[in-house]
């Protein structure tokens, strides 16, 4: 497998490009860097990762070239420094300490009947919601709710419970392998789908760019990004945006808690702020900001935001030339396209835990990062980058449609020997080194620790130009 890494980033970055209209007429040369390996897994999670990191980097760089005329500036992707972005939350120190994993206990692997259940109860409405649908009280804590989650789940189906919290609004997906995952009617419609898609949506006039301004150069210099995304994959995307130098505002609804950990982690160079889009006052600050927004991303789940006439053709018919860029979890086609879900339960949902099962055993494992977020939230960003300089040079209003689905069925297709015989590494061998792609910098609530953007070319950021700021401390304007 290691031998087979550094092509199978080409086949991924190759295969973004082909998603987001071709090959450039310049592109920008690469040089990958470091061990051969550096996710060590069963799947071709390094390629994975390097490959969408390149991806990034490389749309940065030919978007520079557009806006100064020279030639792209040169990319090198080392893929130590992407695995140590990649497990970017698990770096992250708040004056010397750690603030967790992010995972709550009722989220994980259960034992039922027939097989596995995969839950998610990080958040608050989603515990409440998993418990109830159980008929297990809400109001207890976990070290006693957890007991009687696993003797209610050892007596039912996988199947069955999983449509019992999902009819609840709750979050479970039983466990599949990638040949079960094939035949399902949501995989199925997910494997006819390409890497990622960028369309035209209508016709607009070009919005030309000048010259980036500043050492070092950041080619999103000017872009306004109204962001309003949660958890990781959406906001490394729009973070990786605000390193590049686009202003990013992050929206959240005052409505919605967020794990603080994971915000600070995601927040680095973005202005965060709060606004209730059923409130008048709020909404009509929020169609201020998107008049004057270059972009708009978005990543909840498909049609939640289309009551506020938000879906990407009502925007392309009042906001021409905005570039819309849309993630979910399942993609927007099959009977699960509606479905809210993290990167855990598509990883289970699909094959990908069955595959990285301990082979001493049936109980499902996990790739070596949340690569499914990351590697979704860097296609993200070279996808939005793409959607600019094609704006730039021929105008229109443009759409780029995104799936942590999609990603997990490139992972999958591109396993060696296949994907249920997960052939090639046997995810032996150690991570890198992080000491020399993490950095410390001051935030107003403490000295962070973390990890160094992956997004390298000549001349290019090296860390972003703020540290990130609390949620909702900002105002809603742009700056």
């Amino acid at each position: 497998m290691a031998d087979e890494e550094p092509d199978l980033a080409e086949t991924l970055l190759a295969d973004f490009r082909s998603g987001t209209g071709g090959d450039p007429a310049t592109p920008a040369p690469v040089t990958w860097a470091g061990p051969a390996e550096t996710l060590p897994a069963r799947l071709p999670v390094t390629a994975l990762a390097a490959g969408t990191v390149a991806a990034a980097a490389t749309a940065a760089a030919e978007l520079a070239a557009t806006r100064t005329g020279a030639a792209p500036p040169a990319v090198t992707v080392h893929r130590a420094a992407v695995a140590t972005a990649f497990t970017s939350e698990r770096h992250l120190r708040l004056d010397g300490e750690s603030p967790g994993s992010g995972f709550a206990p009722l989220s994980g692997f259960w034992r039922t009947r027939d097989g596995w259940l995969r839950t998610h109860a990080n958040y608050p409405h989603h515990r409440r919601r998993l418990l109830t649908a159980l008929d297990i009280a809400p109001e207890l804590d976990d070290e006693t709710a957890a007991p009687l989650l696993r003797a209610a789940l050892a007596e039912r189906d996988a199947d069955e419970v999983a449509a019992t919290v999902t009819a609840a609004d709750g979050l479970a997906v039983s466990a599949r392998t990638a040949a079960q995952w094939a035949r399902h009617p949501q995989g199925a419609a997910v494997a006819e789908l390409p890497l990622l898609a960028l369309r035209r949506l209508a016709d607009a006039p070009a919005r030309q760019l000048q010259t980036p301004p500043g050492d070092p150069l950041r080619p999103a210099a000017g872009l306004r990004v109204l962001d309003l995304t949660r958890v990781i994959a959406g906001p490394v995307g729009t973070r990786t945006l605000a390193l590049l130098g686009a202003d990013v505002l992050r929206v959240d609804s005052p409505q919605l808690t967020e794990i603080p950990a994971q915000q600070l982690d995601t927040g680095f160079g973005k202005r965060s702020t709060l606004l209730d889009l059923g409130q008048p006052a709020d909404r009509a600050r929020f169609d201020a900001l998107l008049a004057d927004a270059d972009v708009l991303v978005t990543g909840y789940r498909p049609g939640a935001l289309a009551r506020y006439g938000l879906a990407p053709g009502d925007l392309a018919e009042r906001y021409p030339g905005l570039v819309v860029a849309t993630l979910s979890a399942w993609s927007t086609t099959g009977p699960w396209a509606q479905r809210r879900g993290f990167d855990s339960l598509v990883q289970v949902a699909s094959g990908i835990a069955a595959a990285e099962a301990d082979p001493a055993g049936d109980r499902p494992g996990a790739l070596p990062a949340q690569a499914l977020d990351h590697g979704t939230g860097y296609l993200l960003a070279a996808a939005v980058l793409r959607a600019v300089a094609a704006r730039h040079a021929h105008g229109g209003t443009w759409h780029a449609e995104l799936s942590l689905a999609q990603t997990a069925d490139w992972l999958l297709a591109h396993a060696a020997g296949g994907a249920d015989a997960a052939g090639g590494a046997d995810g032996a061998g150690a991570a890198p080194d992080p000491a020399p792609w993490l950095a410390e910098a001051d935030a107003p609530i403490a000295r962070l620790r973390y990890a160094l953007p992956p997004v390298r070319f000549a001349g290019g950021p090296v860390t972003w130009a703020q540290p990130p700021h609390l949620l909702g401390t900002d105002p809603a304007t742009w700056v």
